[in-house]
């Protein structure tokens, strides 16, 4: 698909603050909203106090009053990433606290669906918890809350999904987005909730004097960031400034080494050396093989991976874990050739919906997430994938465009036609929900609705933002290491991307569906390299004799050395 190409705009009153960054760099970090020097210095003093968070007092005295009694704490959590590592984290700090046991429970996506279903409940009641507490998930779980209640368990939810018009009776709710929650940092991911629980409860603990009079060593809450990074920039949330500290930091421990062990192992699986990882590293090589285990077997799997303190027992864990994963990306080709089959009907038979529905009976249920989030980049539209569910029922997983609120556009169809839609939640750019499948043609119809009053034609072009062309003097190592250093880039604060039209020198095709290139600067004779991943092997290689490049500055370390390359995001030929 075609794309435009436009530059992220740089606001007139721009003007330098810092003496440590070059100019061209200085106008990337404010069109992102920094404004000085010390909004980059990530130090975990400047992160937001836990004492901020609505509820947060209430869950850290509630769990302090359990560890006292020696009461048993069950955690529920999520089959995603953020779940994985939420659910990792509240276990090895109330362990590290004194609690006894402390007991997870993940429900199985195909069994149970998401959140704390009363069916869930009724599984967890098998473990005769005192206290229950959900990551990841809770703020719409109205009726597990109950039932749970109604148990004798008391009940913390801790969560970051947008709440719904109530919100469950639990004896602890936390949560930067529930309603009177003046937290500034609404884009916390559930690990980030989870993290400033634990912190408060080690505060209410240390009151209490609970580790001298125990004899326990006062636990050190950034032994955890590594696991906060890891679900952060997994589930993909916002990186605001309070979420980029948590991920740095994280991502600092992670580069010396001091990380879970299932981390390290992961990501050297996903042949990475942990010592020179970013962000992203996190986000494309541990997080999806993470995800592989609740997407098609059980998040137990990945969870006790993150548990896991031997570097051996680990090792043993990430493989299963990675050939969990290549499993998925195979059912995920079928079901990506069957849905570009619909797509191509649609193109060639009619007019485009502006919301974009698919569905197969014999897709799976734990791969329509990424399968949508294809097929929207595709598209150019807001997707939503179905697989078949219990019976009579399909569940959906939605990725949407930037202009369109997904789960506000969900919202929007439940209190139209409040018959359609069985359950959905989710965020501005990812839900899920049930229908009953009778419903899809219907819902198709009003999902596509929908989003036609929402979105304007602008919005449905393909656009992509980049930061404008680089001198020249700006294609340096130098250069290119400062913009890494200048992370952790991820959602919301995006990696520098740049543009510029270059000369073709050389092109071939390399490990089978990649675009190796050597370009020259139009404006120069700077020779330079370039890589474009998965290429359309139908377009290229071919005679282009000029290209538009769209790129992020790279550096290519080989066998001890280090070459400047361009990592391309999009390239057309200049006729």
């Amino acid at each position: 698909m075609k794309k435009h190409i436009k530059q992220r705009p740089i606001e007139a009153e721009f003007t330098p603050f810092s003496t440590q960054y070059p100019l061209t760099l200085q106008k990337i970090l404010y069109s992102r909203g920094v404004r000085s020097d010390g909004e980059l210095g990530y130090r975990l003093q400047s992160l937001l106090r836990p004492d901020l968070l609505k509820g947060v007092k209430d869950a850290a005295v509630l769990l302090a009053d359990a560890i006292e009694a020696g009461k048993r704490i069950l955690i529920v959590g999520d089959f995603d990433a953020d779940g994985a590592t939420s659910t990792a984290l509240g276990v090895l700090a109330l362990n590290a606290m004194g609690a006894v046991e402390p007991d997870y429970l993940v429900p199985n996506r195909f069994e149970f669906g998401y959140g704390l279903t009363p069916e869930i409940v009724k599984v967890a009641e098998l473990r005769k918890p005192d206290v229950l507490m959900t990551v990841d998930n809770g703020i719409s779980s109205i009726e597990g809350v109950a039932v749970a209640k109604a148990l004798g368990m008391q009940v913390i939810v801790t969560d970051h999904h947008l709440p719904g018009d109530h919100e469950p009776e639990a004896d602890a709710i936390v949560n930067p987005n529930q309603f009177g929650c003046e937290f500034a940092s609404k884009s916390m991911a559930g690990v980030g909730v989870v993290f400033y629980v634990m912190s408060a409860l080690r505060a209410e603990l240390s009151a209490r004097q609970w580790f001298e009079k125990q004899h326990i060593a006062e636990p050190k809450m950034a032994e955890y960031l590594d696991l906060v990074a890891l679900g952060t920039v997994a589930d993909v949330v916002p990186l605001d400034a309070n979420n980029r500290v948590l991920v740095y930091q994280g991502i600092k421990r992670i580069q010396a080494g001091v990380a879970r062990p299932g981390i390290l192992e992961l990501l050297n699986i996903g042949g990475r050396e942990y010592s020179k990882i970013k962000a992203s590293d996190l986000g494309f090589v541990v997080g999806p093989r993470l995800n592989a285990a609740g997407r098609l077997d059980d998040m137990s799997i990945g969870i006790e991976c993150l548990l896991s303190e031997h570097n051996l027992h680990a090792k043993t864990i990430a493989q299963k874990l990675d050939q969990l994963n290549r499993e998925r990306k195979s059912i995920e080709s079928d079901m990506k050739a069957q849905a570009e089959f619909v797509l191509q009907d649609l193109l060639e038979e009619t007019n485009l919906p502006n919301g974009v529905c698919f569905y197969d009976e014999d897709w799976h249920q734990g791969v329509i997430g990424i399968l949508a989030s294809r097929m929207k980049d595709k598209c150019y539209r807001p997707v939503i994938a179905f697989a078949k569910a219990e019976e009579g029922m399909i569940k959906g997983s939605a990725r949407s465009i930037p202009g369109l609120h997904i789960r506000d556009a969900l919202d929007v169809i439940a209190k139209r036609y409040p018959d359609v839609l069985s359950k959905f939640g989710g965020h501005a750019m990812a839900a899920g929900m049930s229908i009953q499948e009778k419903d899809y043609e219907r819902f198709s119809r009003v999902f596509n609705d929908v989003v036609t009053e929402s979105v304007s034609e602008d919005q449905l072009q393909a656009r992509i933002m980049t930061d404008g062309e680089l001198s020249s003097e700006d294609f340096s190592l130098s250069f290119a290491d400062l913009i890494r250093q200048s992370g952790p880039w991820g959602q919301h604060f995006p990696e520098p991307v740049f543009e510029g039209v270059f000369d073709v020198i050389q092109q071939r095709i390399v490990g089978e569906k990649h675009l190796k290139l050597l370009v020259k600067e139009a404006r120069s004779d700077l020779l330079l390299d370039a890589i474009a991943f998965f290429i359309d092997l139908d377009v290229w290689p071919n005679n282009a004799q000029k290209v538009q490049i769209v790129y992020k500055l790279e550096i290519n370390e080989f066998r001890g050395q280090r070459n400047l390359q361009l990592l391309v995001d999009y390239i057309e030929v200049i006729e």
